[in-house]
């Protein structure tokens, strides 16, 4: 199956250009794909396009993840309701680092048969004057056909308006396909289906200027069957940097993922291949309640992102948390799993008497609240209930002497963490 075979059945063909088929059939072409640097890590929404990279260089193209170290100063205004807040340059670059070392868990950046390239467009476009500018790019784009892109003209039909800043980004985006073209002989991109207007502008660019056919492949905007959007749960979104998410929390997003959706998530954010994922719909189909398709794209994204030993862990501490064993978990491992639930610290003593470490923790509004709830065995520390009131906690009881994990009821959590002094 060639490249475009690959990404239709899956689903992520939403528009094409004209022969884009029989171009990526029967030649090997370099192709890129923009990624913002607006944060130091990118989320569960640029997976798609991360992915998408990957099958070019699987199906021996060669991929360039240009990042918008430019183009960042500025802000891309096609979805955006708003002008971004502007980035200094320390910030991009601090941001563009980050991001590479989570492309390079996807794209092979040592092999000379298709070669993955990290470009950052900060290269020329801050090279860039305005006289220049203006004079080789800007003659080739009438103000009537910008005014066209929808992203513009919603933004000039609201409140808020839009800046001559975010107005040029088109052309700023088409002349990044030029010079990567000049560079790179690139004559393809892709993206989401919101960067269509800049995809096409940049081919019309090179068109005019070089003479030169070129191509673009824009894939759908992800949305959920239960109509929240992508990536976003109660407790923010989704990093595709650890500190940010933990692996833990990462899996679990995965896991939770709609009936409606896994299937097609499977074709979007995994390698699997069509004969397995259609085995994982089907298994689904005849025993929902065991949720294969999500466990199988929560084990195989995670392990893209993270590693084998991210999905280990978070599948232990899953088992773990299910079967109230936490005490058989590490600590980074409890750290990792529990990092959103409440937690205090307190100064290390020889022991605590419970009743008062669980109100001084916030457990319980009160000494006697916490009282009543051992006597009625609401309270478990480390997974064991404890039914004396009298209890004291001494270091030795807490997990490799660092952290209590204080359970109330069935499933608030919290943690306790000793400091020396």
């Amino acid at each position: 199956m060639d490249l475009y075979g690959e990404l239709e059945w899956r689903g992520l063909v939403y528009d094409a250009t004209e022969g884009l088929r029989d171009v990526l059939a029967r030649e090997r072409l370099t192709g890129y794909i923009g990624f913002d640097p607006t944060a130091a890590s990118l989320h569960v929404g640029s997976l798609l396009v991360m992915v998408a990279l990957a099958h070019m260089q699987r199906h021996g193209h060669s991929p360039i993840a240009l990042v918008g170290g430019g183009t960042g100063l500025i802000g891309d205004p096609s979805g955006k309701t708003a002008e971004r807040t502007l980035l200094t340059a320390e910030q991009v670059e601090q941001n563009v680092a980050g991001i590479r070392a989570q492309l390079a868990r996807f794209l092979d950046f040592e092999t000379t048969a298709a070669p993955a390239r990290l470009v950052n467009n900060a290269e020329w476009l801050t090279k860039l004057s305005a006289i220049g500018f203006m004079r080789d790019v800007g003659k080739h784009f009438t103000v009537n056909a910008m005014l066209a892109k929808e992203s513009v003209r919603r933004r000039i039909e609201s409140d808020t308006g839009i800046t001559y800043t975010e107005f040029s980004y088109s052309l700023l985006q088409a002349y990044d396909f030029l010079e990567l073209h000049d560079r790179f002989n690139c004559t393809f991109q892709m993206g989401g289906s919101d960067q269509w207007g800049n995809i096409t502008a940049g081919m019309d660019l090179i068109r005019r200027v070089r003479g030169v056919k070129t191509h673009g492949l824009v894939m759908p905007l992800i949305t959920t069957s239960s109509g929240t959007k992508f990536g976003k749960t109660e407790g923010g979104t989704i990093w595709l940097d650890p500190r940010l998410t933990t692996p833990y929390e990462f899996y679990q997003f995965w896991l939770n993922t709609d009936d409606r959706d896994a299937v097609k998530y499977l074709k979007f954010f995994t390698f699997l291949a069509k004969d397995r994922i259609r085995e994982l719909e089907a298994v689904t189909a005849q025993e929902p309640e065991r949720r294969h398709a999500q466990r199988a794209l929560a084990r195989e994204v995670t392990m893209l992102v993270h590693g084998a030993a991210a999905v280990r862990d978070a599948e232990a501490a899953a088992a773990a948390l299910f079967n109230q064993t936490v005490d058989a978990l590490t600590l980074e491992q409890i750290r990792g799993t529990l990092a959103n639930v409440p937690s205090v610290t307190i100064a290390w003593a020889a022991e605590w008497p419970l009743v008062e470490l669980l109100a001084a923790a916030g457990v319980t509004a009160s000494k006697g609240e916490a009282t009543r709830l051992i006597r009625g065995g609401g309270i478990y520390v480390n997974d064991r209930r404890v039914t004396d009131e009298r209890e004291r906690l001494r270091p030795d009881q807490a997990i490799e002497g660092q952290v209590f994990v204080v359970r109330k009821g069935k499933k608030d959590n919290f943690l306790v963490n000793i400091v020396r002094g």
